[in-house]
């Protein structure tokens, strides 16, 4: 595995039998960078991620994460990479320790119940680990479920809409877990609504719009104030391939 490159993808379909999904996506996104993806509902944004996390197969095309090729090494790519999506993935049964610790175990991570400690005070759940899952508010399971996706130090996040639902605690929890995988040079893929936040946070930026790339560019590119005249305009008429 070569994690110090990044995510490139190539010409990526994906149908529902006769329904596209995605109409030939291409990406190129260098170790430590972050690329946000806007788009309405339906735009193929979900589909985008699990198809880089190795969730699901394209129906053409390619995907390389850290320079494995996910057709052929999926279980490599799912060792360094993590999938926060609108599922938690958790256990409602267990607690939020038992859920970590099975996945530690699953990741064989290294000093389990340390690390446990640590993602779980990272996200403000120190008091909460011996409840169960199924007994927490939304914003608690959200934080239990970044803990999970954190537990094994992975390279690569796909991340959808980690910060929507959240109360301005765990909203602030989120942002603060955010930033601090940015500094640490993880790669991330993030879907997100808003657009101020999306801009914050991205080096590069994307529009989808009916399974296309409609708006391609390096965030600095972009003027804050334009961008949600441009964000606009694809989702209306299309748009174009974008400003660089």
């Amino acid at each position: 595995m070569d994690s110090s490159t990044g995510i490139e993808a190539r010409g990526l379909v994906k149908s529902y039998g006769e329904q596209p999904a995605l109409r030939g996506i291409d990406l190129s996104l260098g170790r430590g960078q972050t690329l946000v993806c806007f788009g309405p509902n339906g735009a193929g944004k979900t589909t985008l991620l699990k198809i880089l996390a190795t969730l699901m197969k394209p129906s053409a095309g390619s995907v390389r994460l850290g320079g494995l090729d996910s057709r052929k090494d999926p279980v490599k790519i799912r060792r360094m990479v993590s999938l926060v999506g609108h599922q938690t993935f958790l256990y409602d049964d267990l607690t939020v320790d038992e859920n970590l610790r099975f996945y530690g175990r699953m990741y064989a991570v290294p000093e389990l119940e340390r690390r446990i400690g640590e993602v779980a005070d990272r996200m403000g759940l120190k008091s909460r680990r011996r409840d169960r899952v199924g007994t927490l508010s939304h914003g608690l399971q959200r934080r239990a479920a970044l803990a999970r996706a954190c537990l094994h130090d992975p390279a690569f996040f796909c991340l959808d809409e980690p910060e929507t639902g959240l109360d301005p605690g765990a909203a602030g929890i989120v942002g603060e877990w955010l930033a601090g995988i940015k500094e640490a040079g993880r790669t991330v893929v993030m879907v997100t609504h808003d657009l101020a936040r999306g801009l914050e946070l991205g080096d590069s930026i994307i529009v989808l719009h009916r399974g296309e790339i409609c708006f391609q560019s390096p965030r600095e590119a972009i003027k804050a104030a334009d961008f949600p005249g441009i964000y606009n305009d694809c989702i209306t008429v299309g748009g174009s391939q974008g400003a660089g």
